[in-house]
Parts: structure tokens; C-alpha cells; sequence
């Protein structure tokens, strides 16, 4: 992607939030559907960490051993041909990403923008919350993990991204079914943290020192 591409898709991935936050939306689910997009979130996520390719590349849909090694020629090819600046997540993003993963980005940006909480699904859009994170560090704030992620690249992400998931099934899907599966804990806190009643309330003398 040009430069102007890439932020033109950010800018959508905002715009789409903000239209969610004027229909009343509480709550968004980053996910993405597809064929070769760990590649693309492979690549990133090698330069914004600073990771071998190999250490950040699984087989995504279930690729061969040859497949694999296929898709890792790919990644190391595309950073060597495309030179990607590690200290800016625009660069990376333009010469490695994708419309996809830009678009996510800008939706977990527009999270923070429009102050609405977005769960992380997946490696791709974990990639895409890390591009965010860097472009805007207080972007943190509007993320969750739903999951950890069985590509190899689920943890390393998570702990980039200073979250802690909420699932850890060995769930290597990215297309909304971990955030999905997560939305029922978090109803599940919000009812503790609104209703549950206090030691006082419910007639529980305070503990004492002995």
C-alpha cells in the first residue's frame, strides 16, 4: 500500500467505530476472515517486535511442512525487498499489512477516539492493536484480549500489547468467536461490579486485626 492508502483505511476503520458509537454500540469485536493473512500479521509483528520471522510464524490454516517454509521465504523476502522502518507502525504497515489489518487499526484507534471498549480476536487483529498501540499509546486503554491465540505468535503479541486474555483454549480462529465467547464473562463482571452487595449490606461484620 501507498502511505495514502494505509491511512485512508485507518481513517475508515475509525469512521466505521464512530458510526457504531452513534447507533448506541457499547462494545466491538475485532476479528478478520481470510486466506494469508497471518503472513501479513507475521511480517508486521517480526518488525514491530524485533522477532525472527520464525518465531512469529505458524501455519495459519494448517499448511504442510513445505507450506510453511513457503510462507516463512515470503515474510523474510517481503521485509528484505520492502525495508520497513521497526519505529514506525505507517511504514510497517504500508509495505508488509494489509487493507485488513490497516482497517483493524483504525478501529481499535477509534475505540479510544469514540470510548468504546474493542475485544482483540485473533493474531491479525492482535498485529493490527499493536500497529495502534504504537501509532497511539493511550490506545491501550480501549483494548481487551479475548483469547490467546495458538499461532505462535498469540503470546509474544499479547505481552506487546501489555494484556492479559480472558481465554486460553488453544483457539487459533480470529473471525469474532473468541471475543464472542468472551462477551459473557465480561456481562458477568459488570453484574458483580453493578449489583453485588457490600459486607455491610449483607450483615458481614468487617474483619478485625487480631
Amino acid at each position: 500500500m501507498t502511505r495514502q492508502q494505509v491511512e485512508a483505511a485507518i481513517r475508515t476503520g475509525m469512521e466505521l467505530v464512530r458510526a457504531e458509537r452513534e447507533r448506541g454500540t457499547r462494545l466491538l469485536a475485532g476479528g478478520e476472515m481470510g486466506i494469508g493473512n497471518t503472513t501479513t500479521a507475521a511480517a508486521v509483528t517480526a518488525v514491530l517486535t524485533g522477532s525472527d520471522p520464525e518465531r512469529v510464524t505458524g501455519r495459519g490454516a494448517g499448511l504442510s511442512d513445505e507450506g510453511l517454509q513457503r510462507k516463512l521465504a515470503a515474510i523474510r523476502r517481503g521485509i528484505a525487498v520492502n525495508l520497513p522502518d521497526a519505529g514506525n507502525a505507517l511504514d510497517v504497515l504500508a509495505k508488509l499489512g494489509g487493507f485488513d489489518l490497516a482497517g483493524l487499526c483504525g478501529v481499535f484507534l477509534g475505540g479510544a477516539l469514540y470510548r468504546i471498549p474493542v475485544l482483540i480476536d485473533g493474531f491479525p487483529a492482535a498485529a493490527a492493536a499493536l500497529c495502534a498501540l504504537r501509532l497511539c499509546p493511550a490506545a491501550g486503554k480501549a483494548m481487551l484480549a479475548s483469547h490467546v491465540s495458538a499461532e505462535p505468535a498469540g503470546a509474544l503479541l499479547l505481552r506487546a500489547l501489555g494484556k492479559e486474555a480472558f481465554l486460553t483454549a488453544g483457539m487459533r480462529l480470529g473471525e469474532g468467536s473468541g471475543a464472542v465467547a468472551a462477551m459473557p464473562l465480561l456481562d458477568m463482571a459488570l453484574a458483580v461490579y453493578r449489583e453485588c452487595y457490600t459486607f455491610s449490606e449483607g450483615g458481614i461484620a468487617p474483619y478485625r486485626r487480631l
